[in-house]
């Protein structure tokens, strides 16, 4: 069955953000790169691979169910944090405010009967529970380090390990 235009915008407008969080993770990168962080910085820029491939996920699904992808400008992240903490303190809130929108395309999908959406979002709803786990813990590893830069380096090496998702 072809997807409905209502669920077919939605799931547009959640491309959009996912690409947005790609800015949004390289520029994090960037920021890290600046401060000679670059365990941080492959960290994040895995996570913007993360958050292109759920863009293309969901780019694939629309085409699939003979939907049409329309593509949207990407507001421009910010580029400056005042501490990696802060940095992913903001990271871990952006990943609870992209976990509300998924949660509201599942209920548009049960509103919609779209079955098929609604069954291919739960790979989201599984996907989030991850991603707000480790941006989380991480914010929380840096706040127990602040002020020892010894254990920054240490989490750097340990961060620089992220492989490829």
């Amino acid at each position: 069955m072809k997807i409905q235009k209502k669920m077919e915008a939605a799931l547009n407008g959640q491309i959009n953000a996912e690409l947005y969080s790609e800015y949004l993770y390289l520029s994090m990168a960037a920021y890290f790169e600046s401060l000679n962080l670059g365990g941080f910085a492959r960290w994040m820029e895995v996570q913007a691979g993360e958050e292109h491939s759920h863009a293309m996920k969901i780019y694939k699904f629309i085409n699939e169910r003979g939907g049409r992808v329309n593509l949207e400008a990407i507001d421009k992240p910010k580029s400056e944090w005042g501490s990696p903490q802060e940095a992913f303190e903001e990271a871990y809130a952006h990943e609870q405010k992209v976990t509300k929108m998924i949660h509201d395309l599942v209920d548009l999908s049960g509103q919609e009967k779209d079955h098929a959406s609604f069954t291919m979002l739960q790979w989201f709803v599984d996907e989030q529970v991850e991603e707000e786990d480790s941006a989380g813990t991480i914010a929380e590893r840096l706040k127990a380090v602040k002020g020892a830069p010894q254990a920054l380096f240490m989490m750097d090496q340990a961060l620089g390990q992220r492989k490829d998702g």
